[in-house]
């Protein structure tokens, strides 16, 4: 039986650590950071990494709001495609700092992107 994108690469421990580098970097970009202003980041990372673990066939069920409600109230604030690049930059630049095998982080990259429509309220 094939492994899961989740097991490939390593887990809750690798997301764990992945979902502490991306919002290192999301966090400290000033383009971006000031969209998580008054945000429960540790609620946050808590979702992310529920997202991130469902979305590679981990254990568990993201629960979390759909990502149009969860982002609308940043597109009210002005969130744009420019942002949203930024975000999923600094994800593909985490996964290959980790060295997440290129064709897993591939896969996990192109999950987000095909979230724009919806994050972006489209």
């Amino acid at each position: 039986m094939a492994k899961s994108l989740y097991e490939e690469i390593g887990g809750a421990p690798a997301v764990d650590v992945a979902v502490g580098a991306f919002y290192r970097k999301v966090l400290t970009d000033p383009a971006i950071n000031h969209f998580f202003d008054g945000i429960d980041r540790k609620r946050l990372k808590a979702k992310q990494k529920a997202f991130l673990s469902t979305v590679m066939g981990g254990p568990g069920a993201y629960n979390g709001k759909d990502m149009r409600a969860a982002h609308a109230p940043l597109v009210k604030r002005g969130l744009n495609d420019a942002h949203f690049d930024a975000v999923v930059k600094h994800l593909k630049d985490t996964l290959e700092e980790l060295r997440v095998p290129a064709g897993a982080a591939a896969q996990i990259v192109e999950a987000a992107r095909s979230l724009r429509n919806d994050v972006l309220g489209r």
